[in-house]
């Protein structure tokens, strides 16, 4: 097969690992990680991307290394090639290799905050936050919130949301394939001007991987047939469908 791959930086050493032993011909786009924040517009730039591979009229398949992210998904569709996603609510997720290896490492403090290779040195922030956390209509910028509900609500709004002072520990996810010391001493330099510990966690290729050699379990991936859009289901077991 011959896919197009349209993906965050923070994947980018995985995956370019796994293009490199896939059996089929991998084209990559790697998006610049901070368009997560703002979802919308994460939506309206993937959806270009989808656009613009289909005129190309040379690709099998589109693959999207991306979760949830906070909705930047949902409504995502293609009109003649098949969409294929992980079924993820966040990169931490693709990062530790599958839903249950997060919900072990994470199930008992979503609201921790982490990192990886692809953190540190992509981008503005090497600090993240799981998205597995955030509530379905609230997704939305401190000052959308101001405009809402008031300052006074806004601030108690956004502290339950973002409750990250709360977390005493960073957590790296390390992954054998891409590691490198420098990172997690940078991480380490990070905690410690946080007043916080470390807390290293081993994480895995195995979904990038999956994803990138075709190996599409309904599991671990949606397959979104042409003309189909994503919906999100906000569990840890479907997390999305058509």
């Amino acid at each position: 097969m011959r896919l197009k791959l349209i993906c965050c930086e923070v994947f980018l050493r995985e995956a370019c690992l796994c293009i490199a032993l896939s059996p089929h011909t991998v084209d990559p786009e790697f998006i610049p990680k901070g368009a997560h924040d703002m979802p919308s517009c994460l939506r309206e730039m993937l959806q270009g991307r989808i656009d613009e591979t289909e005129k190309q009229g040379v690709y099998d398949a589109i693959l999207l290394g991306y979760g949830l992210c906070g909705n930047g998904i949902v409504g995502l569709k293609s009109g003649n090639l098949p969409l294929v996603i992980p079924r993820a609510h966040d990169c931490c997720t693709i990062l530790l290799g599958s839903r249950q290896r997060f919900i072990e490492c994470f199930g008992d403090n979503l609201c921790a905050q982490w990192s990886s290779a692809g953190y540190v040195e992509r981008g503005e922030g090497p600090v993240r936050g799981a998205d597995a956390v955030k509530i379905p209509g609230l997704d939305v910028e401190y000052n959308e919130l101001i405009e809402k509900y008031g300052e006074e609500n806004a601030e108690y709004i956004w502290s339950a949301i973002h409750p990250a002072d709360k977390v005493q520990e960073l957590i790296y996810i390390d992954i054998p394939e891409t590691s490198n010391p420098a990172w997690l001493e940078q991480i380490k330099r990070e905690a410690e001007n946080q007043g916080k510990t470390v807390r290293v966690i081993q994480g895995s290729i195995k979904m990038i991987q999956s994803l990138i050699c075709g190996e599409w379990d309904e599991e671990d991936f949606l397959v979104v047939p042409p003309g189909f859009s994503v919906k999100g289901v906000y569990d840890q077991n479907l997390v999305i469908k058509i």
